[in-house]
């Protein structure tokens, strides 16, 4: 892979980073009553991190944009915020979203960030887009974590493309499981493309 022109810090959906497993085995909302460093994600309370954190993909993915130029800010914080936008639609404990439209405007207004939504997007276009833009938030399949495995479907786990080359994409992976799946994972392109729903964000900083 090309060097990267700098460092992208990453940050887990989780706040313990290796919680993947035991929220696959046991269920979000039982696994990450678990998590001793819940607080450090801005949840008001346990009840609440435990429901958010497995929708916040996104906003774990905006985290590492805005690390990346020295700002941090804690996950459940940014999705309340977002929520605002209309960026996510929560009734009675259930969470929809990333809804991208509202995203983009959060982005652009609290941060400035210039953000755009990309649908039809051949797994090809990405370098190209990166050479307009910063990152790609990708919607993918969540078992990219498992290259080797075929997906059920595309789509619904979103990941943060930093850099791209011949060889492969390299991205940072919210919920990877292993540190070689978490940060800077590389796929061979026609590998990412098993997973690539086709769609995402660009984002400028």
């Amino acid at each position: 892979m090309d060097a990267l022109p700098e460092t992208v810090p990453f940050f887990s959906q989780w706040e313990t980073p290796d919680m993947t497993m035991a929220v696959l085995a046991d269920g979000a909302e039982v696994a990450l009553r678990r998590d001793p460093l819940w607080r450090g994600s801005g949840a008001e309370t346990l009840e609440e991190y435990a429901v958010w954190a497995a929708n916040i993909c996104g906003m774990a993915c905006l985290k590492m944009i805005l690390a990346s130029r020295g700002e941090i800010v804690p996950t459940i914080e940014l999705a309340r915020r977002c929520t605002g936008y209309g960026g996510y639609v929560v009734n009675e404990g259930s969470i929809r979203g990333l809804i991208y439209a509202p995203f983009v405007s959060f982005v652009k207004e609290v941060f400035g960030l210039r953000a755009e939504v990309m649908t039809n997007v051949a797994t090809a276009d990405i370098p190209a887009i990166l050479e307009r833009q910063r990152f790609f938030i990708a919607s993918v399949s969540s078992s990219i974590r498992w290259p080797e495995r075929e997906p059920p479907s595309k789509g619904g786990h979103l990941v943060l493309v930093t850099a791209t080359s011949d060889k492969g994409f390299r991205f940072h992976n919210p919920s990877g499981h292993t540190s070689a799946t978490q940060a800077n994972a590389v796929l061979a392109p026609a590998d990412f493309d098993r997973f690539f729903a086709n769609r995402g964000i660009a984002v400028a900083i």
